[in-house]
C-alpha cells in the first residue's frame, strides 16, 4: 500500500487556467479572456496561436491567486462553451505533477507532453 500523507492547500502559490482554442472557437476564447480580465484580478498570458511547450493545441494562460479559485473556476465552468480548459496549481512540487495528477479539466482532456514538463522539472528547459 502507498504511503499516504496530506498536502496543504496553503502551499499553492497560484493557479493557472490554460484556455485551449482552434480557429472556430477563437472568438469565444477572446470573449472569455476579455470577461476574465474585466471581472477578476487575473494575469492574462499571451496568445499562442500554435501549440507551445507541453500544450498540444493553441492556448492562452490565465494566472490567479488561490483566494479567487472559488470565483474564477465556477465562472469558467459556466461560460467556457465548447472550450477545453486545464486548471492546475503552482504547488512547488513540480510542473509534471501540477499539470497532470494535481490538475482538473473543464471539457475534454487534451494530450500534454509530460516529458517536456519533466525536463522543466529537471532544469533542462525553461518554464
Amino acid at each position: 500500500m502507498q504511503n499516504l500523507s496530506a498536502m496543504s492547500p496553503p502551499s499553492i502559490a497560484e493557479y493557472h487556467a490554460h484556455v485551449y482554442f482552434d480557429p472556430d472557437t477563437r472568438p469565444l476564447a477572446a470573449w472569455l479572456r476579455e470577461q476574465l480580465g474585466e471581472r477578476f484580478a487575473v494575469r492574462l498570458g499571451r496568445w499562442h496561436d500554435r501549440p507551445i511547450g507541453p500544450h498540444s493545441k493553441p492556448m492562452y494562460q490565465v494566472a490567479f491567486a488561490p483566494q479567487l479559485f472559488g470565483q474564477v473556476v465556477p465562472f469558467l465552468m459556466l461560460n467556457r462553451g465548447e472550450l477545453d480548459i486545464l486548471v492546475h496549481p503552482e504547488s512547488g512540487l513540480g510542473h509534471a505533477g501540477d499539470h497532470t495528477i494535481r490538475a482538473a479539466w473543464l471539457g475534454h482532456p487534451l494530450p500534454l507532453d509530460v516529458d517536456y514538463l519533466r525536463r522543466i522539472d529537471a532544469g533542462e528547459v525553461g518554464a
